[in-house]
């Protein structure tokens, strides 16, 4: 006991050393409690971006983009088969057609198909010179340039409207009326708002499709000019309205994680047939969403390791040191019995105590910058990449799925804010027990080579 109380008032035989070596340890204790609150804050934001950013793959028949291209659709079958595939989590699906108004034309690809894909809806959008444009390229060789040109109605059906809304980067807002169920058969639909307004519609209210009367349930805003001219309806009703039962033009995977990617963009080829689908991601863009998060990860890991060493280093100066000044007191106290086992824990008690005082002060001045400084690194990261997003309309996500990644990596660094737990301040106290430890073994070492006989002498 005696030992340990000598150790303790020996930490403050020397004020002025001691309060310097204080704020010198405080200082480096901080740097590591700052860096470890930054470690943790990163490190539970990768795993919260990596299970909800970039994890989409859309599947698509070979051949077919849009409303271009040839080949063969989708059916529920190959969703039934993608959904058993490890690490899919979630399959969205799609099925969009276009519908015509009565007694005009729309000489646009896609649209000589079904003779009931019509509507009395007015459409929102006038083709302007683009479309005149494809009008005329479409109607080379024929004199069909002559009747009425409206643009087509997008018509879009999902079995799930929430992850439609976050892969077509649209925010589906309600500006009237209600969502429909998805998973509904019945002859409804939302509206967009300017495709409402065009023919004086409100939710309640009806207009016809494919021959058929469907009635309004709600009127959304997806945030751009041709998403909120078309027309949302649940998958099971386009899919018998249009003739098209049992399947599909698109289907948006969610896996459990960006990681998981690869291996799911391979099994889903694997079991469709590589010839039959189209599979893409935006691994390269899902990727760019972490890197920043990384980047502060691998700094505070870094700067983590470096402030301990210092704290190490500063301890184990100081302890060698003083030492050093009391060769003669640790050659009296050998002389007299005193054991180097009694002798080294009496010095390291003197460290535990100076670093635990600078831990306490540390801790504090932690805490007090973890948020500034977390900013700081945030900033720098954030700086190194540019984000911008694209507007879009329901059933054309794969095309602005990047710049929807893009946004909430961009949102995931706003967000990040510093998370604080009782786990950090013991671990502050954890950091200066191993600053002691480290910075009085080679200290330890010198006290156990001291001869008494040969101090004594020398004095």
């Amino acid at each position: 006991m005696g030992t340990i109380s000598r150790g303790m008032r020996n930490a403050f035989r020397n004020s002025l050393r001691t309060l310097s070596i204080v704020f010198i340890l405080a200082v480096s204790i901080g740097l590591s409690i700052v860096m470890l609150i930054a470690l943790k804050t990163v490190q539970a934001k990768i795993e919260s971006v990596k299970s909800t950013i970039g994890n989409y793959i859309t599947v698509s028949p070979a051949g077919i983009r849009g409303f271009e291209g040839g080949g063969e659709l989708l059916t529920e079958q190959n969703a039934t088969d993608i959904s058993a595939i490890s690490h899919v989590v979630k399959v969205s699906k799609t099925l969009s057609d276009r519908l015509r108004q009565e007694g005009s034309t729309t000489n646009f690809p896609g649209n000589e198909g079904s003779s009931n894909a019509i509507t009395s809806l007015i459409p929102s959008i006038e083709p302007g010179s683009f479309g005149n444009r494809q009008r005329q390229f479409q109607s080379e060789g024929s004199n069909n340039t002559s009747t009425p040109l409206a643009m087509p109605i997008t018509i879009t059906g999902t079995n799930n409207l929430d992850l439609l809304s976050a892969i077509n980067a649209s925010k589906l807002d309600l500006t009237g009326g209600e969502k429909f169920d998805p998973s509904s058969s019945e002859n409804i639909a939302m509206l967009g708002k300017e495709l409402a307004a065009k023919n004086n519609l409100s939710s309640g209210q009806t207009f016809k499709a494919y021959n058929q009367d469907i009635i309004i349930v709600g009127i959304f805003d997806a945030g751009n000019n041709f998403a909120n001219a078309s027309v949302l309806m649940p998958l099971k009703t386009v899919q018998t309205l249009s003739g098209q039962t049992d399947q599909i033009n698109n289907l948006f995977i969610q896996t459990d994680s960006i990681d998981s990617l690869s291996s799911a963009k391979e099994a889903i080829r694997n079991k469709l047939g590589q010839d039959k689908i189209d599979v893409t991601f935006s691994e390269e863009t899902a990727q760019n969403a972490i890197s920043p998060l990384e980047n502060i990860k691998t700094i505070s890991l870094y700067s983590l390791f470096g402030s301990l060493i210092a704290g190490a280093v500063i301890i184990f100066l100081t302890m060698t040191m003083i030492v050093r000044e009391r060769r003669k007191e640790i050659g009296v106290l050998k002389a007299i019995g005193g054991s180097n086992a009694i002798i080294v824990t009496q010095f390291a008690v003197e460290s535990l105590v100076l670093t635990l005082l600078s831990g306490v002060f540390g801790i504090i001045l932690g805490l007090a910058l973890s948020n500034p400084v977390l900013s700081v690194l945030i900033n720098n990261s954030a700086s190194t990449s540019s984000v911008t997003r694209e507007g879009g309309g329901p059933g054309q996500g794969m095309m602005r799925m990047g710049a929807e990644f893009g946004a909430r990596a961009q949102s995931s660094l706003r967000d990040l804010h510093a998370v604080v737990g009782t786990d950090i301040i013991l671990y502050g106290f954890l950091a200066a027990i191993i600053i002691a430890i480290l910075g009085s073994v080679i200290p330890a070492f010198i006290i156990s080579k001291v001869r008494p006989a040969e101090v004594l002498r020398s004095e």
